[in-house]
């Protein structure tokens, strides 16, 4: 049985590049973080954005007008090529992963949750990585979750994870502007502090990510009131989650 278990958020904007093409070099990084942690007995559930993005690049700009529907498809073509990505890198690394696709209703009461509960348990008992999405070809209006950020917490708070790690492309929550001279990293957050006034337009970035920081920090201080200490940290560094597994100061936490 593993020794720790977490959950790893990465979104668009992480993997990405300014023209909003995947970067492999990225998912690469992740997944030797994560090869890195199951040497030391530590399990990872990944929650992945991408599937949006990677069925834009494979078919281009759709003639389809409706947004919802576009989403739809491009999510349908995107998600196998972002498994694919992800079971070539893993497997360069000698690991297994797995596609999970949940809804909202996955995580209520009953069959489903249940369900979902056992399928996670069985692919950690046998070393596989769960890699999680919302299944945007299906999942519109009221069945969505918020973004990625919400899935990943209801995950953690699920699995009973030990941590939740949000990755993006800041360093953490910024007490200013994360462009102006003097702004800095806030280290600490408590679960009901009031941090509103830290949440501004520049922590967001235009792109297919639904996501700001706004919602990082509202579900981050949710799961760190479940007891799962949670971190906002940049995923484009190199060695962002071994860093945090290690103790040093990355990011922002957010626990009690």
């Amino acid at each position: 049985m593993y020794k720790e278990l977490i959950v790893i958020k990465v979104g668009t904007n992480v993997m990405t590049n300014r023209d909003n093409r995947i970067v492999r070099p990225v998912l690469n990084n992740l997944v030797r973080q994560i090869a890195q942690l199951y040497e030391r007995n530590i399990m990872t559930i990944l929650v992945s954005s991408g599937s949006v993005i990677a069925g834009k690049e494979v078919l281009g700009e759709a003639s389809i007008k409706e947004k919802t529907q576009k989403r739809q498809v491009y999510s349908a073509i995107g998600q196998p090529r972002m498994m694919r990505l992800y079971y070539n890198i893993f497997h360069q690394y000698g690991m297994k992963c797995a596609q999970v696709l949940p809804t909202k209703r996955d995580f209520s009461p009953g069959l489903h949750r249940d369900n979902m509960i056992n399928c996670c348990q069985g692919l950690l008992s046998e070393g596989v990585v769960p890699i999680a999405n919302e299944d945007d070809a299906v999942s519109v209006t009221m069945s969505m979750f918020s973004d990625n950020d919400e899935l990943a917490t209801l995950i953690a708070q699920l699995m009973n994870a030990d941590k939740l790690i949000l990755l993006t492309d800041r360093d953490g929550l910024y007490n200013g502007h994360p462009d102006s001279e003097g702004s800095e990293v806030i280290e600490k957050v408590k679960p009901k502090e009031d941090l509103d006034r830290y949440i501004e337009e520049s922590h967001k970035k235009e792109g297919e990510g639904r996501g700001g920081m706004g919602s990082k920090l509202n579900f981050a201080q949710m799961a760190a009131a479940r007891n799962i200490t949670t971190y906002i940290a940049n995923g484009k560094k190199e060695n962002t989650i071994l860093d945090i597994m290690d103790g040093k100061q990355v990011g922002t936490e957010v626990s009690v």
